[in-house]
C-alpha cells in the first residue's frame, strides 16, 4: 500500500478536529492546541524521504492519537464545573459582612440575576457561620468545605448545606441557569442556618 505524505496527514487530521463540536465552548483555545498538535504530527516525518514511513497504518495511529488527545480537550472544555469547584467561595481581597452579602442577593433577586443572587446567598451564609464561630475564617474555603465543615457543627442542617451547595455548584460553575425557585431555596436554607444553634459536643470533640 501506497506511503501517505505528512502534508497528508496534516489534512487527515485538520479535517477530523476543525469540527465544530469539538471546539464551540473556546474556540481560541482549542485552535492554539489544534495547531500544536498538528505540528507534532508533522514531526512524525523524515525529512531525508518527506515521507511517512509505515504508509496506512503510520497515519492510522497517528490520526488516532490526535482525535483521542483532542477529544479529551473537548470534554474538558465541555465540563468546566468539573474543574472549578475548587474555588473559594468569598473573596478576601474585599471582605464583606454577612449582611452585606445578604442586601446584594435580595437586589440582584429584585433584578432576576438568579445566578449571581444565588451566590451571594450562599456567601452571606459562609460569613454569617464565620461571624458566628460556626466554622474557623480561613481564606481559600470552598462552598464544598464550607458544607462539610458547617455540618459538624449543625448535623441538622448537613442535609441542606450538602443540597444547597450542589445548587450552587450546578448554576455556577456547571452551567444551569439560576431560577426563582432555586434562590428561593437557599433563602430557606440562610433562614434556618441563622436559626440553628450548634450541637453539643462530645469529648472526641464531635456532635454528642
Amino acid at each position: 500500500m501506497a506511503d501517505i505524505g505528512a502534508e497528508e496527514a496534516r489534512e487527515l487530521a485538520r479535517r477530523e478536529l476543525s469540527k465544530p463540536e469539538y471546539h464551540r465552548d473556546e474556540p481560541g483555545l482549542f485552535q492554539r492546541v489544534l495547531e500544536w498538535l498538528l505540528e507534532r504530527l508533522t514531526e512524525l516525518d523524515f525529512a531525508v524521504s518527506g515521507r511517512l514511513p509505515g504508509g496506512w497504518l503510520t497515519i492510522v495511529v497517528a490520526v488516532i492519537i490526535v482525535v483521542a488527545i483532542g477529544v479529551a480537550i473537548w470534554l474538558y472544555l465541555r465540563n468546566p464545573g468539573r474543574h472549578r469547584t475548587s474555588r473559594a467561595l468569598l473573596d478576601e481581597s474585599r471582605p464583606r459582612t454577612a449582611a452585606e452579602h445578604r442586601a446584594d442577593s435580595e437586589r440582584l433577586a429584585r433584578e432576576e440575576r438568579w445566578a449571581e443572587a444565588i451566590r451571594e446567598r450562599l456567601r452571606a451564609m459562609a460569613r454569617d457561620l464565620e461571624e458566628r464561630a460556626i466554622v474557623d475564617p480561613r481564606p481559600g474555603r470552598t462552598a464544598d468545605e464550607l458544607a462539610q465543615e458547617a455540618s459538624v457543627t449543625l448535623p441538622d442542617q448537613r442535609d441542606g448545606l450538602f443540597h444547597g451547595v450542589r445548587l450552587f455548584d450546578d448554576v455556577w460553575y456547571g452551567e444551569r441557569p439560576g431560577t426563582p425557585d432555586g434562590y428561593l431555596l437557599l433563602v430557606g436554607l440562610d433562614d434556618r442556618l441563622r436559626a440553628a444553634r450548634p450541637a453539643p459536643l462530645s469529648p472526641t470533640g464531635g456532635p454528642a
